[in-house]
């Protein structure tokens, strides 16, 4: 296991880059010590699997380091960085057994028999597979295909990291939660350092400990699951986690004080900078109807199980309500209340306003 560390690094697939939009990566630096959980989330062409590649030397960056443990991996090849790596499709031979498929990266290496037999028993034992151990690996179900996956990245006991890419894409969705929570009790069990990749929320935010949130080759916010929900630094990270996102709503900055179609709207503190335009955001969990708020009208409602995503229009400027219980009417006039402790200014995209202890 070991502390990676990324620094000043960035990447481009052109030969010589002209600009930040050459670039796949713009400048990344980040440090995951060792034995934690983490996950590189972000849309698909955010730059996920190109870090990824970098980190297990399949790709040298164009600038910047690797550093494992303070070691400078960089311009090491990938044999010789002791990585572990599961991949979107299982990587495991259908004519082996499981006890086969799970002993085989030992056996490349030249380990004992009996060391073999001990650390293949304990990993089946932790994947629920013992009673698997000599069936054929062709006859097993895709859930199980990936666990055995997993199983072959976690065997080996020297290996730095061991990192996820998309590891559930192929698996069905009533399955799914059951490989999350296996994988999280893996972590806790091997406490090996992990890099979960995923376009994903839901896997990204329950199995990691922190999650490094991408955009357009950017991280724009580090932080554990409860703070990339609670106070977003980016609007990018508010829409992206959440269902539905963040409300990010076009206001103005005037004397002062924010305005929301021309009514005044109370922050979570005072705002950096000078007047103009600002985006205002707000969870839809901290939405509320009641007299004295915002005049607005409801568009459109959504039953979606637990509670209700009413939709509103305050003038022009759409807006959406997490509600439990009473839900107003299609077509109503209602009051908007934002919880003045969860809403926040945005300038550039970027947090703008002062938390308030």
């Amino acid at each position: 296991m070991a502390r990676i560390t990324l620094s000043n690094l960035r990447h481009s697939y052109y030969r010589n880059p002209k600009g930040p939009d050459d670039f796949a990566l713009k400048e990344i630096d980040v440090t995951w010590e060792d034995g934690g959980a983490y996950a590189l989330l972000g849309p698909s062409g955010c730059g996920k699997s190109t870090l990824l590649n970098i980190i297990s030397g399949l790709l040298t960056p164009s600038e910047g380091r690797v550093l494992f443990d303070d070691k400078d991996v960089t311009n090491l090849p990938p044999d010789q960085r002791n990585i572990a790596q599961v991949f979107q499709f299982p990587v495991i031979y259908d004519t082996m057994t499981v006890y086969d498929n799970l002993a085989f990266p030992l056996k490349n290496r030249g380990v004992g028999a009996s060391q073999i037999d001990s650390r293949v028993q304990a990993i089946a034992e932790m994947l629920d597979v013992t009673d698997m151990l000599s069936t054929r690996a062709a006859h097993l179900s895709p859930d199980n295909k990936q666990k055995i996956s997993m199983g072959r990245g976690l065997v080996r006991d020297d290996v730095n990291v061991v990192m996820f890419d998309e590891p559930l894409t192929v698996i069905d969705p009533h399955l799914k939660w059951k490989l999350r929570s296996k994988l999280k009790e893996l972590h806790q069990r091997v406490r090996a350092t992990m890099i979960y990749v995923t376009h994903d929320q839901t896997e990204a935010l329950t199995f990691a400990d922190q999650v490094v949130v991408m955009q357009e080759g950017e991280v724009v916010q580090i932080g554990t699951p409860i703070e990339l929900f609670d106070r977003p630094a980016h609007t990018f990270v508010g829409h992206f986690i959440g269902s539905p996102g963040m409300n990010i709503l076009a206001g103005e900055l005037k004397d002062g004080g924010a305005f929301l179609n021309g009514h005044n709207v109370a922050l979570e503190g005072p705002v950096s900078g000078t007047d103009g335009a600002i985006e205002i955001g707000v969870r839809p969990e901290f939405v509320e109807f009641g007299p004295g708020g915002l005049p607005a009208r409801v568009t459109n409602i959504a039953d979606v199980g637990r509670h209700n995503v009413v939709e509103a229009r305050i003038g022009d400027i759409p807006i959406k309500a997490k509600i439990e219980g009473d839900i107003p009417e299609v077509g109503s006039e209602v009051g908007v209340i934002l919880k003045q402790d969860q809403t926040r200014a945005y300038r550039g995209g970027w947090l703008a306003t002062e938390a308030q202890s």
